[in-house]
């Protein structure tokens, strides 16, 4: 029971934390033009005014709905220079899903006048020797002829550590309107729009509501599309967990089928001295039955004290690290759901009980005569 309630919470908690920080930096949906749809940079721009924007209703389980535009560059400091992507993002931007990976500093105020803040990748700003408060300079390609690429210098607000090393390699969050004046657009023309669901399961169902809810110069990609090779590496850890509770419930079945055996020849002359004092083969059977129920209820009740008490104490402490370029978080995350747990409780009881049956059936082939002379 301890190893079935460590590798479900485990495995669904590795699963959801994937899931919200590929979310975070993304989104579920994104809509982007055609231009757009295979690169992180805007290319063609994408006019606010859409039916769908601010409010997306037209389709139902849309939480929010933000607009930015990307632009690729280089940061440039006396020891160092990385080639970058540069998120811009206004007002509408929910730094709520961010926040958690901010590590130090702040995110970027945009909401006033055109700000010069930007939120870093830890692994950036170490490869650039750059802390928070630290001003950089960065370049950007002009989009026509062979003119002197743009300059802009940037302050480091804050610092984040997403633990996506394509992502953190190369992208920094600021103010869109940096993006919309290199690009020469106004200020109601942005790169691509992110949408926020209210449950990640429907993420292939409202992707084709909003798909169909979009004029057709728009194409709409989930990340579940843009980001195939995580999802289906998580779906691995599907299989991984079932495979793991069969074996537990095989072990443990086989266990208890071994257990009650031991028990029906210990007390064989019990047995028939029940059935001469007029006990029929049912009521012998039921008093095993449940004499295996207790051993069982004991089990699940220190596998459920060892188990939940390993998760929570991972769960508050952190104590198993992983490596983030393999699994894409520092610590292994857990997610303790009480209605998996009491599945499993049950689920267990029913299984073994129901395997207890068969071998249980033993006690009717005992003679009454031959069981009291039984040594």
């Amino acid at each position: 029971m301890a190893m079935m309630l460590i590798s479900v919470a485990t495995g669904v908690g590795l699963q959801k934390k994937i899931r919200e920080k590929v979310s975070a930096f993304n989104g579920h949906v994104i809509i982007s033009t055609f231009d757009d749809n295979q690169s992180d940079v805007s290319v063609t721009p994408i006019s606010k005014k859409q039916d769908f924007y601010p409010k997306f209703t037209s389709v139902s389980g849309v939480r929010h709905i933000q607009a930015i535009a990307s632009k690729a560059g280089i940061i440039r400091t006396p020891t160092a220079f990385e080639g970058i992507i540069f998120k811009g993002v206004g007002p509408d931007y929910d730094w709520t899903y961010v926040k958690e990976y901010v590590s130090a500093g702040s995110t970027p105020n945009v909401s006033g006048g055109i700000s010069n803040q930007v939120l870093m990748s830890g692994y950036l700003a170490n490869r650039l020797q750059l802390k928070v408060g630290d001003r950089f300079n960065s370049f950007f390609t002009k989009t026509t002829g062979n003119q002197l690429p743009f300059s802009r210098s940037f302050v480091v607000a804050g610092i984040y550590d997403s633990g996506f090393q394509e992502f953190d390699a190369t992208h920094i969050l600021g103010d869109i309107r940096h993006v919309q004046r290199m690009n020469r657009w106004d200020e109601s023309q942005v790169g691509a729009f992110e949408v926020f669901l209210d449950d990640f399961d429907s993420i292939s169902s409202k992707g084709d509501e909003i798909y169909d809810q979009t004029n057709s110069a728009l194409d709409t990609q989930a990340i579940t599309d843009k980001y195939a090779y995580i999802f289906d590496w998580l779906q691995l850890f599907d299989f991984n967990i079932v495979v793991i509770l069969g074996i537990m419930i095989l072990v443990a079945t086989i266990n208890m089928v071994v257990a009650l055996l031991v028990l029906i020849l210990e007390r064989t002359q019990m047995i028939g001295i029940l059935k001469a004092l007029g006990s029929d083969n049912n009521m012998v059977r039921r008093v095993f039955l449940c004499n295996a129920l207790y051993l069982i209820l004991r089990g699940l009740a220190w596998g459920n004290a060892i188990g939940l008490g390993l998760l929570l104490l991972q769960k508050y402490t952190g104590l198993i690290q992983l490596n983030p370029e393999n699994y894409y978080v520092n610590e292994a995350p857990v997610f303790i759901n009480w209605i998996h747990v009491l599945a499993l409780n049950l689920g267990t009881i029913g299984i073994c009980i129901v395997t207890l049956l068969l071998p249980s059936y033993i006690i009717t082939r005992i003679s009454p005569v031959k069981a009291i002379r039984f040594d």
